[in-house]
């Protein structure tokens, strides 16, 4: 068995998504004026981080143990080492328990840093199994029903916001949970629209579900929700965890980013064809897109460290 294409079938450029378990603790050291040291509650974070990434792993290679035969047919999911036969089926299975029982454990230990500093111990662990179930349901069934899909994505999303909250003994903002929800729900109707593009005419015969969904509804919906992302970020900026304003920070210098990163995705996807995956695009596939994200990345940290 090659190890490469086992490390392939665990799709760790994927893990990229995990990061937004580290938003409550950037933003609770920002708040704090605190460096950026190893603290308990980064530590915790950390620990959460990798248990979502083993999380995450377990439930892909189950996804693709059951989408097997699906994923065969298609012209960019037959080259994922399960579907190529680079992978078996029993050790596919195998490497999905072991991921699924390391990622609980490694949630036990950022839920007991987490209640050293003053967190609940199985908090994280709770979203972690939830997020986990959540996503096999979504892989046997779930995924088959209009709508629901993409719901079933962007909870998966507010789940790690809410799990880096416990690891971090932060409070999360009720505006970047909605912003997180607005933008999942982004991106994964993004993914609709862009396999509908790919599969043309046979999309129904890859999954039923892509039969569905015709690309003005697509467009109209991802139209809406570019919108609602973008007015949630702009009040969190300003209004942050809603008891105190963020004027100290001005973190509103970010929007500018936020709105050409969602306007640039919306053209590679509806005028280019591409955006198929959003961690793809976002590591290297645009260069404007990626330039953007840096330069988001980059003066989010000036403004609040």
């Amino acid at each position: 068995m090659n190890p490469l294409a086992i490390l392939r079938a665990l799709r760790p450029h994927q893990w990229v998504k995990n990061g937004f378990v580290l938003a409550a603790v950037v933003f609770q050291l920002a708040e704090e004026g605190a460096a950026l040291t190893l603290t308990d509650e980064v530590k915790s974070s950390l620990l959460a981080v990798a248990a979502f990434c083993l999380g995450a792993s377990a439930i892909y290679l189950v996804n693709d143990v059951l989408d097997v035969e699906n994923d065969r047919k298609h012209p960019e999911k037959s080259k994922r080492p399960i579907a190529a036969g680079e992978v078996s089926v029993p050790v596919a299975l195998v490497m999905a328990l072991l991921c699924a029982g390391s990622a609980i454990a490694l949630s036990l230990q950022a839920g007991g840093l987490a209640e050293e500093a003053g967190g609940a111990a199985t908090s994280v662990t709770i979203c972690l199994a939830v997020y986990m179930t959540l996503n096999v349901a979504y892989s046997a069934r779930l995924k088959h029903v209009v709508l629901l899909d993409a719901f079933c994505i962007a909870s998966g999303f507010l789940l790690r916001v809410k799990a880096g909250g416990f690891a971090a003994g932060a409070v999360v903002s009720p505006w970047l949970l909605l912003c997180t929800f607005f933008l999942a729900l982004f991106l994964a109707l993004c993914k609709r629209r862009a396999e509908c593009d790919l599969l043309g005419d046979a999309k129904a015969e890859h999954r039923k579900i892509l039969g569905d969904y015709e690309v003005g509804y697509l467009d109209q919906m991802v139209t809406a929700l570019a919108a609602c992302t973008i007015l949630s970020y702009s009040l969190y900026t300003v209004i942050g965890d809603g008891a105190s304003a963020r004027a100290d920070v001005e973190l509103f210098w970010t929007v500018p980013f936020v709105v050409f990163g969602l306007g640039r995705y919306m053209w590679l996807v509806q005028q280019q064809q591409g955006g198929g995956s959003p961690t793809r695009v976002l590591l290297g596939g645009d260069l404007m897109f990626l330039v953007n994200t840096l330069g988001w990345l980059v003066t989010t940290g000036w403004l609040l460290f």
